[in-house]
């Protein structure tokens, strides 16, 4: 997106906690980003013919390809679900909730979702837990393939993401996990992404972990400032990965991502911040934070 390569997935696996990396753009940045998405002819529009080029897309994309998968009873409904569905990024997909929401039939909503995944509109993030059985029954996620889409759908500008109330941090949250997600696609590193989340609503927004069950955890946050209670998904995570000791085992590493330059944990204040080192996660709880020490080489 930004003409560099992406090799933040190879560097949080390969430098774990001595991770460090800041970035040069400001919240507004990052919202702008978000609005535009990821396809090339929208990036490049002005935002009155990008919403324009979204209309046609969408449009194109039901009219074709979903009529070549199934056939559509009702084709209005699946425009209907689709800005649904927008509003809900980030949440649990729970089909018969939406199922309600929206007045179309269980069954039919659950092939429309199968459509639109198949598509590639959306996405779902399926739930870790510590062992397969567990994993396999966890509610996923539901995540927009674009975010830009996903704006166009709700009606929000960079402006309106911004504004107390906004979808901004629903959508920072969508934004950086289908990011993780684009990267698997060609990283060194193999893994598998997920969501994390107790039945006490405590959450991880992002889980990767590697075949041989090596796992970064990664919490979005879009917000100038960063406070204890963040970690806490964190911290929950690494209790379950800890040895007997109550040690967090090496190869797990939790990330934490801000979205915000005011001054937040010691004297970061990058736009967005990657935060690594679950032991720091630890040692931060009841402490403003480490500092960011020396200056290290850029990983990626």
């Amino acid at each position: 997106m930004s003409g560099g390569p992406d090799r933040f997935i190879d560097a949080a696996f390969r430098h774990g906690p001595g991770i460090e990396h800041s970035s040069a753009l400001r919240r507004r940045d990052y919202l702008d980003r978000i609005v535009a998405g990821g396809f090339p002819e929208a990036v490049r529009r002005a935002p009155r013919r990008r919403a324009a080029f979204f209309d046609s897309y969408l449009s194109t994309l039901i009219e074709r390809d979903v009529l070549e998968l199934a056939s559509i009873e009702r084709r209005g409904d699946l425009f209907k679900l689709l800005s649904l569905l927008a509003g809900r990024a980030g949440s649990l997909l729970v089909p018969a909730a939406l199922a309600g929401q929206s007045g179309i039939p269980r069954t039919t909503l659950v092939r429309y979702l199968q459509l639109l995944s198949a598509v590639f509109l959306i996405k779902t993030i399926p739930a870790w837990a510590s062992g397969q059985t567990r994993r396999a029954v966890g509610t996923p996620k539901l995540a927009f393939v674009d975010t830009g889409i996903a704006c166009h759908l709700i009606g929000q500008d960079a402006v309106r993401l911004g504004e107390p109330g906004g979808a901004g941090g629903a959508m920072l949250e969508n934004f950086a996990v289908m990011e993780l997600a684009r990267q698997l696609t060609w990283s060194g590193e193999r893994g598998r992404l997920y969501h994390y989340r107790t039945k006490d609503q405590i959450e991880v927004d992002a889980v990767i972990e590697t075949p041989d069950g090596r796992v970064i955890a990664a919490e979005v946050k879009a917000g100038a400032t960063v406070c204890t209670e963040d970690l806490a998904g964190l911290r929950n995570l690494a209790s379950h990965l800890g040895d007997n000791g109550g040690g967090v085992l090496p190869g797990y590493q939790g990330i934490l991502v801000r979205d915000g330059y005011h001054q937040g944990y010691g004297r970061r204040t990058s736009a967005l911040h990657a935060w690594c080192g679950a032991r720091d996660a630890a040692r931060a709880a009841g402490a403003e934070g480490p500092g960011p020490g020396r200056p290290r080489p850029n990983p990626f």
